[in-house]
């Protein structure tokens, strides 16, 4: 499994979609938009993305075209194992309860925009944080202080978030 980064992460699942171009994706990450309002990728970052999945034969340049207004754009795709690398990473449960907010709640906009089911990821997910929960009252019982405090933040957190995935399963 390739470690890559939340942005190109999302960037690689975008043009899993359909063959596109940078544009088109920052379109779709910047501020407002459908998945920034998740997680906003600035256009210079979704172009060194796409370069560094290139770079990873994650993704390929399938064809140039003419751009609206600008220079020729480049039209990638994903490679087979850039679409075996997106799926994935699209299966895949966050391992922190802090990572729900912005790591799991785009792979949620990304599975919705295909049409896949929620379900299965919510499942792996809610296994997961029950893990996760547990570890944390188990930890919790045996604190004081500010520690404990900071571990009752941390497992009404989870607890929340297990309620979530109930809600969306």
């Amino acid at each position: 499994m390739v470690d890559l980064p939340l942005g190109t992460w999302i960037v690689l699942a975008l043009v899993d979609e359909a063959p596109t171009h940078g544009f088109a994706v920052a379109a779709l990450t910047a501020e407002g938009a459908e998945i920034g309002r998740v997680w906003q990728i600035p256009r210079p970052l979704v172009y060194r993305s796409i370069d560094r999945l290139i770079e990873l034969d994650l993704v390929t340049v399938e064809s140039t075209e003419a751009g609206a207004r600008g220079p020729r754009r480049s039209i990638v795709a994903t490679t087979a194992d850039g679409a075996a690398a997106a799926a994935g990473w699209l299966d895949r449960p966050v391992t922190h309860v802090r990572d729900m907010r912005s790591e799991l709640l785009v792979k949620i906009a990304l599975r919705m925009r295909r049409g896949l089911s929620l379900g299965p990821l919510a499942s792996a997910q809610r296994a997961v944080l029950t893990d996760v929960h547990a570890a944390l009252d188990h930890q919790r019982a045996a604190s004081t202080g500010f520690g404990r405090v900071l571990l009752s933040w941390r497992l009404e957190n989870a607890e929340a978030a297990l309620r979530f995935l109930e809600d969306i399963e």
